[in-house]
């Protein structure tokens, strides 16, 4: 299971995406999110669409492994549409059957939450899998750094961020183990209706907290007896480098904005 979920993973490759200062592709992803929420019109998500496939043949990440490692979100998307294809009504009434109707603005609606979401999800993934862990922490703790002026922890923020991206491989770890032990007892969540699958899965969701609150237990008082403060100045050993690639790559944000608001009003 640990092979196939990507989301906390970094695949530690030599392009020029991966290359880039991680306060840039942090920027990038925020404002491109905002991007994606401001379209709405399908020539605009297919325009980002091939922006999300350039970024992706760029970072040399194979579609089949994104989209496979993704695969559990895209449940949840279709769960979503569902919601919206019930629940949402106006526009022309497509089905009635019963208390069961379908609009057309229901339709319209699940397919737009659907794209946004799905693009959020890809471009977060990218940003994870072309960024190591560390990195990204560094790159949180720069950029919200003058929020410690208003009293925010932002120190103890980007630990908490470090230490959830790297228990996530740890944790899907211990899930397997746990699969493997109970399949040795005769238990096998592979087979059956989805509620028998979802009840043979219960018994190891209980493991797996007591395991990551041991572990969480384990790692305080690790930091606590080393003498760790989340609130003392410290120093970096990585040096983060803001170079002209890194403004170009904020600089592209502009013609992909004015492309995908064009599309959505002249069509």
């Amino acid at each position: 299971m640990k092979d196939k979920l990507i989301i906390g993973r970094f695949l530690p490759l030599d392009t020029v995406i991966h290359r880039l200062d991680p306060r840039a592709k942090l920027i990038f992803v925020f404002l491109f999110i905002i991007i994606i929420f401001a379209s709405h019109h399908p020539l605009s998500y297919l325009w980002l669409a091939i922006i999300l496939l350039a970024i992706t043949q760029l970072a040399r990440i194979p579609l089949g492994f994104l989209f496979k490692g993704l695969l559990p979100v895209f449940f949840f998307l279709i769960l979503t549409f569902i919601m919206h294809l019930f629940l949402t009504k106006g526009g022309t009434r497509l089905i009635e059957w019963g208390f069961i109707t379908i609009d057309s603005n229901g339709i319209r609606e699940g397919i737009l939450i659907v794209l946004r979401l799905g693009f959020i999800m890809i471009v977060s993934t990218i940003l994870t899998l072309t960024t190591s862990p560390l990195n990204l922490t560094d790159a949180f703790d720069r950029l919200f750094k003058p929020l410690k002026y208003v009293k925010i922890p932002v120190a103890a923020l980007s630990m908490m961020m470090s230490i959830a991206l790297r228990f996530i491989p740890t944790l899907m770890e211990e899930l397997d183990k746990i699969i493997l032990s109970q399949k040795s007892r005769g238990s096998d969540i592979s087979s059956g209706s989805l509620t028998t699958r979802i009840k043979a899965f219960i018994p190891l969701l209980i493991p797996l907290f007591i395991s990551a609150f041991q572990r969480a237990e384990e790692l305080a008082i690790a930091m606590e007896v080393r003498g760790y403060d989340a609130n003392a100045e410290r120093t970096s050993y990585r040096v983060l480098k803001w170079q002209l690639k890194d403004t170009l790559l904020i600089v592209s944000l502009i013609p992909i904005a004015a492309v995908s608001l064009w599309l959505g009003q002249a069509f």
